[in-house]
């Protein structure tokens, strides 16, 4: 995309997005109608009613529980023209539908359950964290996998390099780490969704993989403790993944404990 679209877009972090961000003009912002063009009979909202991008109402109340009740009655998602943030909240609509739909279900239940509470609960602060700032982790490596709950990141970034390139996929979720990937910066951190996988999955057409992680996805948040702890799913310093930031080409990037905090464990042992 070029003009007021920038052609950061081809940058690793927006693989996911990459089918989509190719069917969108390349000078300009969406309109709903062109949205509206790439969406399938089958990405319905939390209520079952198809997905549909609209012009943004007027707020009244609540504004995320109207917004997120909007939605699952209706499909309606409302989204602001020329706006990156509410763009990309449009394209993880289509590029994980079922797992949005979760989502969407899970928060109308807290919603009408909790109607009159002062603070959201733990269960949408989940649902939050991870609609805005979530990443899916395909790891065909259970070694890999633990050092990500670890947070081992210079020995799992560094040392095995070679291995995480190998035998792991980074598709970001949150539309806000999106937006954040315009102007990226050291501490975006995204929450972990890591899903064990065989290295077929690995291979085969970025579509086809981002089906099968969406249904994976959304199986979990079908769970009620997948809802339990903002703690459950692991931080992720998205800058430290191979090939996602030049400077960490360099091993000495990994030394910044600024950026790669260790774990709670780790700390424990180390001070």
């Amino acid at each position: 995309m070029a003009a007021r679209l920038t052609p950061a877009l081809d940058a690793p972090i927006f693989g996911a997005l990459a089918p989509l961000l190719g069917r969108l003009p390349a000078d300009r912002f969406p309109r709903h109608d062109e949205l509206n063009a790439l969406s399938m009979p089958s990405v319905l909202s939390g209520g079952g009613a198809p997905i549909r991008f609209v012009p943004p109402a007027p707020p009244s109340g609540e504004f995320s529980a109207q917004y997120e009740i909007r939605i699952f009655e209706t499909g309606e998602v409302q989204t602001r023209p020329d706006n990156w943030h509410d763009l990309f909240n449009a394209l993880v609509w289509l590029a994980f539908p079922k797992t949005k739909a979760v989502l969407n279900r899970h928060h109308c239940k807290e919603i009408r359950a909790r109607r009159g509470a002062l603070l959201r609960g733990t269960a949408r602060d989940v649902l939050t964290l991870f609609d805005e700032g979530g990443i899916v982790v395909a790891s065909a490596d259970a070694e890999l996998s633990a050092l990500l709950r670890e947070s081992s990141w210079k020995e799992l970034f560094w040392t095995r390099r070679a291995d995480v390139v190998g035998s792991m996929r980074f598709r970001v979720f949150g539309h806000a780490i999106y937006e954040k990937a315009l102007e990226p910066y050291k501490g975006v951190t995204a929450k972990a969704l890591i899903l064990e996988c065989g290295p077929a999955l690995l291979e085969v057409p970025l579509e086809r993989q981002l089906a099968e992680l969406d249904t994976r996805a959304a199986d979990y948040f079908s769970g009620e403790g997948a809802l339990a702890s903002t703690r459950t799913l692991p931080p992720l310093p998205i800058l430290g993944i191979p090939g996602w930031e030049p400077a960490n080409e360099r091993e000495a990037y990994y030394d910044d404990r600024a950026q790669f905090r260790p774990g709670r464990s780790r700390m424990e042992t180390t001070c």
